[in-house]
């Protein structure tokens, strides 16, 4: 089931194209999100949010294969291990390649991803052929925001928001290294 018409798919393409930040449905809020290849939009976002350049964000896609460019490749012998997590309400945390934008990660070498199993991020994903970052939609340490008039009252024309339902997770997704198997937040 489609969720976003053609004619939304093509605005919010042209409009992360452009360097644009987009507020979206996800798991247990609204996210804000950009191109995560995307320096400037990377920055705007940051800014948008209040949020720390020395933190990195999380990226949110709807396959492992979108994941590619961003993550270096996971050993043969690790890959069914994915499946316990993805998709799911799992952000992993991976070693980056060479071509993600160092203000995604922040000051750390590695990022969080996750594959959704959200109906409207797997077709924002899946219709722009690509990840997008992934991080709630508030202001830094205000309480994440869970509906589309809301997105609209507190950004306004800064985001481009899109309408739609959240998940039911009453908590942000757990975050796991994947490395060390640490929990990082639950």
């Amino acid at each position: 089931m489609n969720v976003y018409s053609v004619k939304l798919l093509q605005k919010v393409q042209a409009h992360l194209r452009k360097g644009g930040v987009i507020a979206y449905p996800t798991e247990s809020c609204y996210g804000l999100g950009c191109d995560p290849f995307n320096y400037a939009a990377i920055n705007k976002l940051i800014k948008i949010k209040g949020r720390s350049k020395t933190k990195g964000l999380i990226v949110i896609a709807s396959s492992a294969k979108q994941l590619h460019k961003l993550i270096q490749p996971i050993a043969g012998n690790q890959q069914h291990q994915l499946a316990k997590y993805w998709p799911g309400f799992y952000s992993l945390i991976l070693r980056v390649t060479a071509k993600v934008p160092r203000n995604l990660i922040g000051s750390h070498s590695k990022v969080a991803v996750r594959v959704s199993l959200h109906l409207q991020v797997k077709q924002l994903c899946d219709s722009l052929n690509t990840p997008l970052v992934s991080t709630s939609a508030n202001k830094s340490g205000h309480h994440s925001i869970k509906s589309y008039r809301e997105c609209q009252r507190q950004f306004g024309g800064k985001v481009l928001v899109l309408p739609g339902e959240i998940g039911k997770a009453k908590t942000p997704s757990t975050i796991i290294d994947w490395e060390s198997q640490r929990v990082l937040r639950q």
